[in-house]
Order: structure tokens, then sequence, then C-alpha cells
């Protein structure tokens, strides 16, 4: 089934900025991702201790900084002399946590389109869902192409949905559960992004023939990729730009997908 509207973004995107190309979750990823070729990223956004989004997966700092402690009780002060470069590489020493600010203004430079995580901490759902939502709005107003709002949270897209209701949303899940259409109607989704390691054909038509999109993390085998876009999969979310994107771009143009089918440029 043709749905009838194009998938927004890039139907390949990097994981966490840059995927294995530079620290996750930086402006040094976004660069790492828009000089790879690819056209979009996908990112990771939590709230401070001073309720500022910022760009990051965990809800706590010892993996990806040199900081200690949980990023909700990290005021903006002590977040922004972070180092989050250094344990990926010392080519990254000095690299910092983004603000979404800092990120919506890269990508929009570099022309990026994105897929916007909201990954609220442990009950702060709705709060985080509030403030990336109106400021996500307001950060790409008048751009291009706006972001697309995923999360595993049913609430957070609900929330989203009230007070952005122009920002496309999709459901985030692992394995596809039985209730997964019904889910996405709750929270006004208007994608699937399910994990790639438990999708299936069924599944993806089934989502294509109820007018919904299908994005699929984390993929970084090309003829994996190439098989997940031949079964109607929109989107696929990869820590391989480098690899992926070339592969995926021949084999669309050699299977000769149509306008209006999800092929906007990698």
């Amino acid at each position: 089934m043709t749905l009838p509207r194009p998938w927004p973004l890039a139907p390949v995107l990097a994981h966490r900025c840059g995927g294995v190309l530079a620290p996750e979750n930086t402006l040094a990823g976004l660069a790492a991702a828009a000089g790879a070729g690819c056209g979009g990223v996908e990112f990771d956004v939590m709230l401070s201790g001073s309720s500022s989004p910022v760009l990051i997966h965990d809800e706590t700092l010892e993996r990806t900084t040199d900081g200690h402690g949980r990023v909700a009780l990290t005021r903006d002060e002590n977040l922004r002399v972070l180092d989050a470069g250094t344990w990926f590489d010392a080519r990254f020493t000095g690299e910092r946590v983004p603000t979404l600010e800092e990120a919506a203004a890269r990508c929009i430079s570099l022309g990026l389109s994105v897929n916007l995580e909201i990954k609220p901490a442990a009950g702060q759902d709705e709060e985080t869902a509030r403030v990336v939502a109106c400021r996500a709005g307001h950060l790409w107003a008048g751009a291009a192409v706006a972001p697309l709002l995923s999360s595993f949270s049913e609430l957070a897209l609900q929330v989203a949905a009230q007070l952005a209701p122009h920002l496309l949303r999709g459901l985030l899940v692992d394995r596809v559960p039985p209730d997964w259409l019904q889910r996405c109607h709750r929270a006004g989704a208007a994608a699937l992004h399910a994990d790639a390691r438990y999708l299936d054909r069924p599944t993806v038509i089934e989502a294509r023939e109820a007018g919904l999109w299908v994005a699929t993390y984390t993929v970084n085998d090309p003829s994996r990729a190439q098989t997940l876009f031949d079964w109607g999969v929109d989107c696929v979310i990869t820590d391989r730009p480098d690899v992926v994107r070339p592969a995926v771009t021949q084999h669309r143009s050699s299977a000769g997908y149509p306008a209006g089918s999800g092929a906007r440029s990698c």
C-alpha cells in the first residue's frame, strides 16, 4: 500500500546523532552524520536538573561523561562543564552535552532531518514532553522539515500531541506488542518505531495498511536494511551511516522506488 504522505525524514538516520562515528548525542555526532552524507539523525532529549532539554541517553552521567549522578538532579551550570567526548576518543576531548537549542540550530544549518526521542527520566514523562514539544515547535518554526517526536512513553506522546499537534509522532516499542495498533492510536502516533530484531514483514504490511509509517532500529547490516525496505519499512536508524546509507541509496535506486514511497534522498 502507498501511504497518502511520503515519509518526511531521510530514510536512513544516524543513531544518537552520529552512530559509531562520534560520541553519541553530541554536536560532533551531527557533523559526522552530515560528513557521511546522511540526511538525518535520531537523538535523545532529557531534562536537566534545571528543567532544560539536553541531548543525553542515560538517566545517569557516568557512561558518556566525566560526571557523576543523575541528569535530572544536575543543574545546567554543572552539566555544561562536563566532558562528553573523551570516553569515546581523545580526539573529542572537550565535547559538551548539547542543549536542544544548540542541536536544533546545527541540524537546521546542516540540513539534517530529525527524529527526536523524548526520553523522560523516571516519573518525568509529562514534564519532559511539555518542555520538549513546546521548545521543538519553536526551534524548528519555519524550518523546511520539522522534527518527528518519538517516545516509548504513551503519556509523553499524548502530551506532545496536545501542545504541538503539528509535530508528527512515533510510538517506540521493543518487541511489537499485540495491541500495538491501539497504542499508536491512543498516542496519536503517525509511525510505529520498532526494534529490527523483532520486526516481521506481516507487521510492516499491517501498519502500512493502517496508514502508519514504519521506522526500525538499530540496523547496522546493509543487507538487512535492504530487506527491511523491501518489506515496506520507511526508515532505518543505524550506528553505521557510513556503511548503511550508501548501500541503501544504491539499493533503493536500483529497485526503482517511486516518489512518495518514502524515497527522500539519503
